[in-house]
Formats: structure tokens, sequence, C-alpha cells
């Protein structure tokens, strides 16, 4: 089974930064998409930032210029930097991979899924 598991996420003040991780236990290369998804409190998943079998990135609008997806194909392992980080980046951040629908977009419906790693930006 796929397996994807997030890891980084922590408590920090407005303007800071974080890294997080996703490791997976299958080659990431394999995938058409990778993505991060995060659900602020309250509120309905939103996609984050794609990175697609090519390198190719997007990102939501809302982390355009503080956020940049990347990946470590020998590793198996998925990173999203946050720079600059608002308290309105606090959520819970997955990790995600789509091995079947050949397109990469910031979305929410991937095909296999982590368990979450909090993130909290206090002001």
């Amino acid at each position: 089974q796929e397996q994807l598991v997030e890891s980084g996420g922590d408590s920090v003040q407005a303007g800071g930064s974080l890294k997080l991780s996703c490791a997976a236990n299958v080659n990431i290369a394999g995938f058409y998409c990778m993505a991060w998804i995060r659900q602020l409190p309250g509120k309905e998943r939103e996609g984050v930032a794609v990175i697609a079998t090519d390198g190719t990135t997007d990102y939501a609008d809302s982390v355009k210029g503080r956020f940049a997806i990347s990946r470590d194909l020998a590793k198996n392992i998925l990173y999203l930097q946050m720079n600059n980080l608002f308290p309105e980046d606090t959520a819970v951040y997955y990790c995600a991979a789509e091995g079947t629908i050949p397109e990469c977009y910031t979305r929410t419906d991937f095909e296999f899924w982590g368990q979450g790693t909090q993130v909290t930006v206090s002001s």
C-alpha cells in the first residue's frame, strides 16, 4: 500500500518559517502529481501547491512568493518550504499524490493522502 507520512509541523510566530516533509514508501517519480493541501480550522480543504513529473510547479494565490514545493526523488520525500508565515496559514497540512489522472494543478481530489501535520502561526 502507498503510504505518505508528513512531518515538520510546529508552532511559530508570524513571519517565521517552517519546512514540511512528506516521506513516501514508494517511488514518488511514478506519480503524475504530488501536492500539499491544507485544512484551516473549521474550513474545507484547499490546495496549496503541486509539482508535476517534469518538475513544473503551481501555487495557490494565497501562498505565491512565500511557499516552495520541491522533492527529493532519491529519498522519496516531498517538501514544502514555508516562509513569511501568517496567522492565516494556521492549518493541518497534508501531502497527496496522484498516480492515475495525468494532470497536475492545484486541487484537492488526489488519490493518496498522508495523515497531516499541524502548523500553528501566532501573531
